[in-house]
């Protein structure tokens, strides 16, 4: 009987941690507390994410923050667990301290098609603005400005870099530090007059379907080779992923392509069509992407997922 209950005792202790492994601790893991900026591509991951984990039992937190030196300050101390929008190679100078101390890691790629330079209308590049060599020639026509991002992005404090050095020629040039929807409204604009404008461009983005845009060479110092190539990752604050085991296989999975990204971001930003909507109509109508998302993923009570159910419940009824 004695040697009964021993391997009884056993068994229980040394399958704890494996049961641990299996589900996340309803206490400790149930609030997510996601990193935000305000780019449009970014509130459709966050979007998706919020909406995936909403249906699995979690509460979500979108806190929003001026930009990404914030959110990684915060995730350091804790005070934000998951980012969605860490681009590299620019984002990597103000990424490195926090891999160095280690309280900030990458669980996954979620977007390699991504790209991040100066970019220009296509008249502007026909009439010979090609290259980042070419911009401080037409000053005039740019009246001596280039449209970045918010105050602190990894674009502005590059292009910055170009002003301070004077590189390309630009120590005479301004940066206009805005937020997307305010430089999208200059694109707008100045496309719509014909006027000359250099802006931060990237992909994702609608910008890409609804102007006809170039992107400038000559920024590799600055931007990264290939018209600024760039990949997107997730990052987790420290012991994230270890603690919540479910959280960091969900997060992990959830990779997104740069059409269906688009889609998502073109219904929200030209078709005003309110956020979780635009995500809810694009799962219910795409089912078997959540075989890839939540493959390995339970409900946060460890309860298995009837992914067709869960895309059938997004679809879209009156009022919701």
């Amino acid at each position: 009987m004695k040697t009964l209950q021993l391997l009884s005792l056993l068994f229980v202790t040394l399958t704890a941690p494996l049961m641990a492994e299996a589900n996340d601790t309803p206490q400790q893991c149930q609030n997510v507390r996601i990193g935000v900026v305000d780019w449009t591509d970014l509130h459709i991951v966050n979007g998706v994410a919020k909406t995936l984990l909403e249906a699995l039992g979690y509460n979500v937190q979108l806190q929003a923050e001026d930009g990404a030196d914030q959110v990684f300050e915060k995730m350091q101390r804790k005070d934000i667990d998951v980012f969605l929008g860490y681009w590299s190679p620019t984002m990597t100078p103000m990424i490195e301290r926090y891999y160095a101390d280690r309280s900030i890691r990458t669980v996954t790629e979620n977007l390699n098609e991504a790209r991040w330079t100066l970019a220009v209308p296509s008249y502007v590049y026909d009439q010979g603005l090609r290259d980042f060599a070419d911009i401080a020639r037409f000053r005039d026509k740019l009246e001596g400005r280039i449209y970045g991002l918010e105050k602190g992005s990894s674009g502005n404090e590059a292009i910055l870099q170009m002003i301070a050095k004077n590189a390309f020629g630009l120590k005479d040039f301004t940066l206009v530090e805005t937020t997307e929807r305010l430089m999208m409204a200059q694109v707008k604009g100045r496309v719509r007059k014909g006027e000359w404008i250099v802006f931060m461009g990237w992909q994702p983005h609608p910008m890409n379907q609804h102007y006809d845009l170039r992107y400038l060479s000559g920024g590799d110092d600055y931007f990264g080779p290939d018209y600024g190539a760039a990949k997107v990752h997730t990052s987790v604050r420290q012991g994230l992923a270890e603690t919540c085991p479910n959280l960091g296989k969900f997060f992990t999975n959830l990779t997104f392509r740069a059409a269906m990204e688009e889609e998502m971001m073109d219904q929200v930003t030209n078709g005003f069509v309110p956020l979780e909507r635009a995500v809810r109509g694009w799962i219910h109508a795409n089912p078997q992407q959540l075989n890839a998302w939540l493959e390995g993923v339970k409900t946060l009570r460890g309860e298995a997922i009837d992914t067709q159910q869960l895309a059938a419940n997004m679809e879209l009824k009156m009022g919701r």
